[in-house]
This record gives structure tokens, sequence and C-alpha cells, in this order.
């Protein structure tokens, strides 16, 4: 039987607040040692997870902006399966609708309605920087954006309820992250975790998939493996909206119970 582990980046594998994924390096160690593909499933764009996967040097496929597309290295897979394009380093399987629509919608509804939106496509990379705690090179892969706008909304839950009626009219999607809310077309982690298992399996046959998270937008990837994990975000709770018992709690935060539980699994 072959693992395959699907992990969230922010709040999960790497520290909320210091990026760091230090702490969960003896478990990501262990992955490599074992041979168990480590996927990262991540709000975050492409050219944010690259610098994860080029400092870890773990060469495997990897889902960006909450499930928008699967960039599957070439000649990973020895089954064949559909592709949506295919790119320098990639074959890509799109989910997503494209980053310029969804730009559009988000400052139709902000004016339609009269909310305080304020996307990543309004902000300068300075401006992210100082937002999210990044440096100014980092905020700067964090707006090269393909299938999601992330952004801000400076208002109450009566705005928030107008704004998710005025998403979802327009048949579009939304999540709410640690940080910022998201809108994204008809996609979410799960259903890029589906299609991959699916090519996983059809390469490896018999499969066990894991999933990790810490916040809402990891629900659909959790519900989807077999064996599925919350962390505790950094305010040393777990997501309250996470219900479902078939996610096991683990009693660190973020990368310590990342680490916890990918070493518990495996030992």
């Amino acid at each position: 039987m072959q693992y395959i582990v699907f992990t969230d980046l922010d709040g999960t594998l790497v520290d909320h607040d210091t990026y760091s994924y230090e702490a969960a390096l003896p478990a990501i160690n262990m992955l490599k040692e074992k041979g168990i593909p480590l996927v990262f499933c991540t709000s975050k764009t492409r050219a944010e997870i690259e610098v994860y996967v080029d400092e870890l040097e773990l060469l495997h496929p990897f889902i960006s902006e909450n499930g928008g597309a699967i960039f599957i290295p070439h000649g990973y897979f020895d089954v064949d399966f559909v592709v949506s394009r295919s790119m320098d380093k990639y074959d890509v399987i799109e989910l997503g609708t494209d980053y310029n629509i969804l730009r559009n919608v988000l400052l139709n509804i902000a004016s339609s309605e009269g909310l305080s939106l304020v996307g990543f496509g309004d902000m300068t990379d300075a401006e992210v920087s100082e937002d999210t705690g990044l440096d100014v090179e980092s905020a700067c892969l964090a707006k090269q954006r393909e299938y999601d706008e992330a952004f801000r909304l400076d208002g109450n839950e009566d705005d928030a309820g107008r704004l998710i009626g005025s998403i979802r009219a327009r048949r579009l999607n939304y999540t709410r992250g640690g940080r910022y809310w998201h809108i994204i077309g008809d996609n979410d982690k799960g259903k890029a975790v589906r299609i991959l298992t699916q090519v996983y399996s059809k390469q490896f046959g018999d499969i066990k998939t894991v999933g990790l998270g810490d916040s809402l937008n990891d629900r659909p990837m959790l519900m989807e493996v077999d064996i599925a994990f919350l962390v505790r975000k950094a305010n040393g709770e777990h997501d309250p909206a996470i219900t479902d018992e078939r996610i096991t709690r683990v009693p660190q935060v973020g990368p310590l119970g990342w680490n916890m539980a990918i070493l518990g699994l495996l030992e």
C-alpha cells in the first residue's frame, strides 16, 4: 500500500506568523525516506508553491489557489490522464476560473453592494508585504494569481452575508481562510484532491490518502481523504466551523501538530 499525503501550507505545514516549516522537518524527512508523495494543496499561487518545492526538494504534483489547478511535473506518472494544457515544467489540469474574470466580478460586487473590498490586485507588492508579514519578494509571488483573488472585507457580518449572496448569485464560490476571503470558480481543494487521487490510484493501485489542514477552506480536502487531521490554529484552538467527527484533532498548533500527526501515523 502506498500513502499519499495532501497538505495545506499556511497555518498547517508552515507557521501562521513566521512562515517557517522547521518544526515539521522530522516528519517531512521521514516521508522522503519512505518514498511517500507530499502534495501541497493550498490557497498559495504556483509561484509561491515553487519556492517550497525547490527548498524541500519535493518534486511531486501540487494544487494551487484552492483547487484552481493541479500542476504535475512532466513524466511524473506512467499512466494516462486528461490534461488541460502543458507548460514549461508541468502538465496542468485546470479546474478554476480565470483570475481576470474573478477580479472584474469582485470590483462589480464592491460597487453594486457598496462594500469595502481590498484585493491583492488593488495592492502593491509593498502593501501586500505589510498586510501579510511576507517579505516583499514573497509578496510579489503571492500577487501572481491565476485562479483565485484573495481579498479583505472591511465590514460586519451583515456585509459578509451580502457579499456571499452576491458571489453565489454570479454562480461563483468563496472561501474564508486564516487571513483572507477568496473568490473562486467552481473549484475547491476537495475536487482537485479527488482527481489527483484517481491518477495516483491508477499509478500505484492500492493507496491510502492523508490530509492535513487548519481552516474551513481545508474541509473539502479533509473530507476526500482516508485519514484527516486538523491542527490547532495560531490562537491555540481548532477551527470551530469544522465539526466532522471523522477528522482527527491534533493537540498542537501548525507545523508542530503537523509533525506530530505524520510521525504518529508512520511510526
